[in-house]
């Protein structure tokens, strides 16, 4: 860099240039690009975004950069400011709840006499909004730019960890570039996210983890997978919501993984786990401020999976509290989880992933940052977590929060993801490690069942009082659904289903009407669907592979709006939910009223 004209820098970056991309072109890095510029005063000017169509002058804090330099219009003020990072565009994976938890962070640092900057690129959402923060800056959520605005702004400390994976990778970089993260440190971070340094700390702490491995080419993979054996569950590293994950059972599959889904490097390798079949996954959602002098951890709340593991936490249905996990388990998962927040030295939310089968219980991943649930979980326990952990990381303890013990409400709330399926006709509709959900929406009831009704209703289609059934389900689900199908019976509803499936119903006592499958001949599943005689479909993946068959079942169900459960637990959860409907029915009290009997238990 050290001929590089004055004149032409500046005109690229007039153009639109990133530092990173002036670096590729002329076979230098990101910092000697910075670091030139700095030296030659080479630096944007922010304008701010004309609210008032020039009308008259707009006092709006909006602003955007410009290298049209001479006019900046900035206002400067002594005031310690803090900037908060939003996550950018929404995607699936990194959406809207994490600008909730912007949103609230600004509205934390605001009440504690902070100046709130946010930073980010997206004007569909609440944190964009004119009197959210005190300045918002409409710019990449890159490390050149957000450095730009840190340095201009002289701000006091930075808050990554609310923003979903986006900021989060900025971290560390910002750090080394002099930028103060308050909360937990981006070191501790690493920790967590580090294969190797993550099952380092669970050796230390005696928590075990599924047996695991880490590949970064096709023969490690195998490698990996032969030891571990089969099933797998291969992930690329430091992605957003399961991006590329995958359940693998054979060698074929996992070779056409790595060379097709992936690109393996020794900087992000590929993260390869034992699939632990039929457990339980549950989220933990806590709140520590160990990495600011307190003593204190409090467990948010802990939201067990309805779905099996192997479905992305972002599109399973979940409720809280549990409904089926056992008090010796709960507690297994409360010390591991205080354990780790107390290594990694949490200051604000952090959370944790286990999967339990029997008294077995084991660490999927840790996570200490802001997660997608903590909306639904503050909702539900009436106490905004992301505001308290905002105030936390500016170094306030719980202690002093008044915030120090568990809240485990006497109702039941379950989260229900929202798909759009029915955007995308011929899209099959079954769930796995790779987030697809949009959305989520929530039911709270005395019961859990009442519960799931309302989520199911808000998520739609709701579930039926009354009708016929179709069940066709794989062959290692036959034995369960047997008490599924006699339950749906007592509850006056008509059984049809496929030959197998209904010759096992038949013979259980149950009286079922035999269906054509699609290529046997008709009457069959797609024709009831289609003349609207279905009102509730049970149809669990007979392989690995959807079959043909299967597929057209499910796409129809979803255009013709019929509730529809591809897993045994959401059938069971399905009939409860029934069954809570057609004997208490629906009642309705406003979220405030949950609220005021929490805070009087």
């Amino acid at each position: 860099m050290a001929g590089a004209k004055p004149s032409l820098l500046a005109r690229a970056k007039s153009l639109g240039f990133s530092d990173r991309q002036i670096a590729a072109l002329v076979g230098a890095t990101e910092a000697d690009v910075r670091a030139l510029r700095k030296r030659i005063g080479l630096v944007p000017a922010y304008r701010l975004v004309d609210t008032c169509a020039a009308e008259f002058e707009a006092y709006t804090p909006y602003y955007y950069s410009t290298y049209d330099t001479g006019d900046d219009e900035v206002r400067q003020t002594d005031t310690r400011k803090v900037m908060i990072l939003g996550g950018g565009p929404n995607r699936i994976g990194q959406g809207i709840e994490f600008d909730y938890c912007c949103v609230h962070a600004a509205f934390a640092l605001k009440e504690l006499g902070f100046e709130t900057i946010m930073v980010n690129s997206n004007p569909e959402t609440v944190s964009t909004d004119y009197d959210t923060s005190d300045k918002l800056y409409f710019e990449p959520l890159t490390l050149e730019d957000v450095l730009h605005i840190y340095e201009r702004e002289g701000c006091w400390g930075a808050i990554a960890q609310f923003g979903g994976q986006t900021p989060l990778n900025l971290a560390l970089g910002l750090q080394q570039n002099g930028v103060n993260i308050i909360g937990t440190s981006p070191q501790s971070i690493e920790i967590a996210e580090d294969r190797k340094l993550f099952a380092a700390m669970l050796d230390k702490l005696n928590i075990p983890q599924p047996p695991n491995g880490l590949a970064t080419n096709e023969e490690e993979a195998l490698a990996a997978a032969a030891r571990i054996g089969y099933p797998v569950l291969v992930r690329p590293s430091f992605v957003l919501g399961g991006r590329a994950m995958q359940i693998v059972y054979a060698d074929d599959e996992l070779r056409q993984y790595m060379r097709f889904a992936v690109e393996a490097s020794p900087e992000r390798p590929v993260l390869v786990d034992k699939f632990l079949e039929e457990a339980t996954e549950v989220d933990v959602d806590c709140i520590a401020d160990i990495g600011v002098g307190g003593d204190t951890v409090v467990l948010g709340g802990l939201l067990e999976h309805i779905e099996f593991a192997g479905c992305h936490s972002g599109d399973a249905a979940m409720v809280l509290p549990p409904h089926s996990l056992r008090k010796d388990v709960i507690e297994t998962m409360r010390q591991h989880t205080h354990a780790m927040a107390r290594e990694l030295k949490v200051a604000g939310l952090m959370n944790v992933q286990f999967a339990v089968k029997g008294k077995d219980v084991w660490v999927l991943e840790v996570n200490p940052r802001a997660s997608r649930t903590v909306p639904f979980v503050s909702k539900a326990i009436g106490r905004p977590l992301a505001k308290l952990a905002a105030k936390v990381m500016t170094g306030v303890t719980l202690t002093e929060l008044g915030f120090t013990k568990e809240i485990w409400p006497k109702f039941f709330s379950v989260k229900e993801s929202v798909f759009p399926f029915s955007k995308f006709p011929g899209q099959d509709i079954l769930l796995g490690p790779e987030m697809r959900s949009t959305g989520e929406v929530m039911g709270i009831g005395a019961e859990w069942g009442v519960a799931y009704a309302k989520a199911q209703m808000a998520a739609s289609p709701a579930l039926p009082r009354q009708g016929r059934v179709f069940i066709s389900v794989r062959d290692s689900d036959k034995k369960a659904i047997v008490p599924v199908a006699r339950e749906l019976a007592a509850l006056g509803f008509e059984l049809c289903a496929t030959d197998g499936t209904a010759r096992l119903l038949t013979g259980a006592g149950l009286k079922v009407a035999t269906l054509f499958k699609l290529s046997e001949g008709r009457p069959n599943c797609l024709d009831l669907i289609k003349n609207g005689e279905l009102q509730l479909i049970i149809n669990t993946p007979a392989g690995k592979s959807p079959r043909a068959d299967e597929v057209k079942i499910r796409t129809a169900a979803v255009a013709n709006k019929i509730s529809i459960m591809t897993t045994l637990a959401g059938a069971k959860a399905a009939v409860l939910g029934i069954r809570a409907l057609r004997e208490r029915g629906l009642s309705v009290a406003p979220l405030q009223e949950y609220h005021a009997a929490l805070r009087k238990a």
